[in-house]
């Protein structure tokens, strides 16, 4: 979700960024994105970017199968542009390498949008304004982990895990230790 402002630079330099991605083999030290998970995984994929590129969206970069052995499991990393409610790649999890760029006014447009997501694993503000990005990830956004400048990610010393259709409980630190437990409940009257 990128606001108007901003939008068409970062449109520009980030699809620029992922079209110059090497796609290949992951132990080969010039790649940097290797397979998806299995060929199943990428057809979903693409077919979530061919649904959505039909229902009016664009690939500024990516989109296409890649050439490769049968059963090939490697998908190009893809920027969609024009991204509407309606559409899979607005409503869906994309679990592969898809970037969904939904383009709004402001930022109270920007929250709107990410919050009405049935999903709420995590989310990420990118701004020069550090501590109102911070209040927005602490204060407005409805998802179980949030970053302010950097990428959702996993690390064992934080609780991993969404809100909403993202799932329940959570992984890593103590708050995910005591997911693995059983509590036994002891009274005497």
């Amino acid at each position: 979700v990128v606001t108007d402002p901003v939008y068409d630079e970062f449109v520009e330099k980030f699809s620029a960024r992922l079209g110059a991605c090497v796609v290949g083999d992951p132990l080969r030290p010039e790649t940097q994105m290797g397979p998806m998970v299995s060929a199943a995984a990428r057809a979903g994929v693409h077919q979530q970017v061919v649904d959505s590129v039909a229902k009016g969206a664009t690939a500024a970069v990516g989109g296409e199968l890649l050439d490769g052995p049968p059963g090939s499991a490697f998908y190009p990393p893809t920027v969609l542009t024009g991204v509407k409610r309606g559409m899979p790649a607005y409503d869906e999890e994309i679990f592969g390498p898809v970037a969904s760029v939904i383009r709004v006014r402001d930022t109270a447009e920007a929250v709107a949008v990410a919050n009405e997501s049935p999903y709420g694993l995590g989310c990420a503000v990118f701004t020069r304004d550090v501590p109102e990005g911070l209040r927005i990830v602490s204060e407005e956004l409805d998802a179980g982990m949030g970053f302010v400048n950097g990428m959702v990610r996993s690390d064992p010393r934080l609780p991993f895990g969404g809100v909403k259709d993202s799932g329940l409980g959570r992984e890593c630190s103590h708050y995910g230790i005591r997911e693995f437990v059983n509590i036994k409940t002891v009274v005497a009257i």
